[in-house]
């Protein structure tokens, strides 16, 4: 399959109108493993929902209940969780053995054990028991939906939705595509979960699907690595170069040894002897491997070898997933991340390695592996795709999503490089009418700005306002673009992603959204043009950007609308994105709005003697910095030279204490304490 079969429509979930609400009853067949992490996601996530837990053993709905519990008692215990909220959560779930209770189910999750004709009969007893509206879905991580639904009696209301551990806290969820679904079934798990706070990727019907793929034969490879001098303590030290957490220390946490045996048998059986399972994961229990925060000497050579046969398994399945058309480069990308735990995408360590080495790699293991996977065509076809954006088209309008839900769709050099190029390729097409940049989800449309290499130019005036200066290059492509560009705030707005917001040409918002620039906390100032813009676009909004640049006091969209930064306020996404194109489709006609290339009158900066976001005192010397830039800004006669105010401010931060202490406690994850 190619991209287009795997997503005929929008890359972007939510970009499809739903013709069906979230669900309101939602039950789970299968209480042991992962069966009640999955409800326990679907209940917080859907709150006013009835959950309904099915197993025809009751000793394991009992224990089902107790982790339940357990998982709400850890939450109140942390002050995550209201009582109230507690209460509403436990009082409308259901544990039975009995089907009959499905009846009202708009959602049917299948998740009990691995086993083909098990899940044939499970879902049978589900027909038999639900309304013929009911979506049935298997959390099968290897049977292909088409053995598993073929002979059920309305297959084209039947899927896979294969969950990864802990179900109720791993965004990521694969959605799989197969000849027998309705394509607005598919469609609509995808907005459904991706509403509910997960990360919907689509696979192609094929045995283990993507990431199943990465992760089974890792952690084979990883067991067929062991001798006298390779140890699996040293495996899982090398391998934390790459993840989270090594392969041995995941099968002891999930007992998956033989449910690797079990899948690469099946795979060995269709696919070749080389997917062969490693006897010894037939024979040990537990692995012996390293406790979080423990280390493990590994010698050179050996650390080496380690780390190019895992290379070699991760390109060589990667390779094949591709070339087999089951997933698409950015969500097998994206998926190891959220979903595996992977530091970097495999294709973005293929990148940092450089071609030469990646063939180097994957020879060697081909040769070890012989019958393994490995590169088909030209290198360069697992390079050339856009890893932290979505790109769609509706009504002759591209659609621009930042898709890092991993850090709230935080940009970085590369994602503004990403939305600069779109830019580039198409303003010149004349069947572009413009362009809708968003975010991905209902929470933020961007969270801010990565802290990129700012830390390395702390005492650096010259390096910082270079820096400031090299950020801007979307943003200064936006306020030249010929053609209209609209934020969709679908969310927070924060620090960087505010300053995009407001360089584009107009804004929409969800009447959720909310602004803000809290860089002041960090003992830092918005260089890139948010100590600029706001003031030359919306002067009457004055007062409310001091206190948005000294004090981090947030903006809400409705505050934002009277101020006339945004000229439309909408309840859901879906209707969000069609005012964003409404808007770029009526600027076509007319001027694109540009910013103010002359001295603006502001309100006066009242003094701020003890300077505090919420409960923490700010930096009096950053605030100062601050105050000086505004007035200094506002009163320049060019944009151009207003622009070079803000980042000459940013140069000056960056060589205080305060910008010292504020950053430093930013990566040390505690409160900064400004002396001055």
């Amino acid at each position: 399959m190619n991209s287009q079969q795997l997503y005929p429509k929008h890359k972007n979930p939510l970009l499809v109108k739903s013709e069906k609400n979230l669900p309101r009853e939602v039950a789970i067949i299968g209480a042991g493993t992962i069966g009640p992490d999955i409800g326990y996601y679907l209940k917080t996530s859907l709150p006013d929902s009835r959950l309904i837990l099915v197993d025809v053993v009751e000793s394991q709905l009992k224990k089902a209940e107790e982790r339940i519990n357990g998982y709400i008692q850890k939450s109140l215990d942390k002050k995550k969780m209201k009582p109230e909220v507690a209460k509403s959560l436990t009082d409308n779930i259901l544990y039975t053995t009995d089907y009959s209770n499905l009846k009202n189910a708009d959602l049917v999750i299948e998740a009990a054990t691995e086993d083909l004709n098990i899940k044939r009969k499970i879902v049978a007893m589900i027909e038999d028991s639900v309304r013929e509206d009911t979506i049935i879905t298997s959390n099968t991580s290897s049977i292909p939906a088409e053995r598993i639904f073929t002979e059920a009696r309305i297959p084209s209301r039947t899927t896979i939705t294969h969950f990864f551990g802990p179900a109720w806290r791993n965004p990521a969820v694969e959605v799989i595509t197969w000849a027998g679904v309705e394509q607005s079934i598919v469609d609509y798990l995808r907005w459904m979960f991706c509403m509910t706070g997960k990360v919907p990727i689509v696979s192609a019907d094929k045995l283990c699907f993507i990431l199943n793929r990465i992760f089974e034969n890792w952690v084979n490879d990883a067991v067929l690595l062991l001798n006298e001098e390779v140890t699996s303590r040293k495996v899982d030290q090398v391998a934390r170069e790459f993840v989270a957490a090594g392969p041995y220390f995941v099968l002891n946490m999930t007992r998956g040894n033989l449910i690797v045996v079990k899948t690469n048998t099946q795979k060995m059986n269709e696919e070749g002897e080389h997917y062969k399972p490693a006897n010894l994961l037939r024979s040990v229990d537990t692995w012996f491997t390293l406790k979080p925060g423990e280390k493990e000497e590994v010698e050179p050579e050996t650390a080496e070898l380690i780390r190019n046969h895992l290379l070699g398994v991760l390109f060589s399945q990667s390779f094949d997933i591709i070339n087999k058309g089951i997933g698409t480069l950015d969500d097998l990308n994206l998926g190891c991340i959220i979903g595996l735990g992977f530091r970097k995408g495999p294709f973005d360590i293929m990148r940092d390695s450089g071609e030469e080495k990646v063939k180097t790699i994957i020879t060697g293991f081909q040769k070890k592996r012989p019958g393994m996977p490995g590169i088909e065509g030209e290198y360069s076809s697992y390079q050339n795709f856009k890893r932290n954006i979505l790109v769609d088209e509706m009504d002759g309008v591209k659609i621009i999503t930042i898709r890092r839900p991993q850090v709230m769709n935080a940009i970085s050099d590369e994602v503004n490089m990403e939305i600069l190029d779109v830019l580039k390729e198409n303003e010149s097409d004349p069947s572009v009418k413009g362009f809708v940049i968003t975010g991905y989800g209902d929470k933020a449309f961007c969270a801010g700005a990565e802290i990129g290499k700012f830390p390395q130019l702390l005492g650096n005036f010259e390096g910082s306002v270079q820096y400031s200066r090299d950020c801007s290059l979307l943003l200064r492509y936006l306020d030249s673009c010929s053609k209209p560009v609209v934020a969709a705030v679908n969310g927070m707005a924060l620090g960087g992603g505010f300053e995009l917001a407001i360089r584009c040409h107009k804004l929409v918002a969800m009447k959720t959204a909310w602004f803000q620039l809290p860089e002041v906390t960090l003992g830092i100032v918005p260089g890139i043009g948010g100590l600029v813009v706001p003031y030359r676009r919306w002067p009457n909004g004055s007062k409310n950007f001091h206190d948005m640049l000294r004090q981090a006091a947030r903006l809400t969209a409705n505050d934002a609308f009277d101020l006339g930064i945004v000229s439309a306020l909408e309840g859901d996404y879906y209707s969000l994105i069609q005012k964003a194109v409404q808007e770029v489709k009526e600027m076509e006609e007319k001027p694109i709005p540009r910013i103010a290339d002359n001295p603006v009158e502001i309100a006066s900066l009242e003094p701020l003697e003890s300077p505090i976001a919420g409960k923490l005192p700010l930096s009096n010397e950053v605030v100062d910095i601050i105050n000086r830039a505004i007035q200094e800004a506002a009163a320049k006669s060019s944009f151009e030279d207003a622009l070079e105010v803000g980042y000459l401010a940013s140069g000056e931060v960056a060589c205080t204490e305060s910008a010292r202490e504020g950053i430093s406690a930013f990566l040390q994850k505690r409160t900064p304490d400004f002396k001055k």
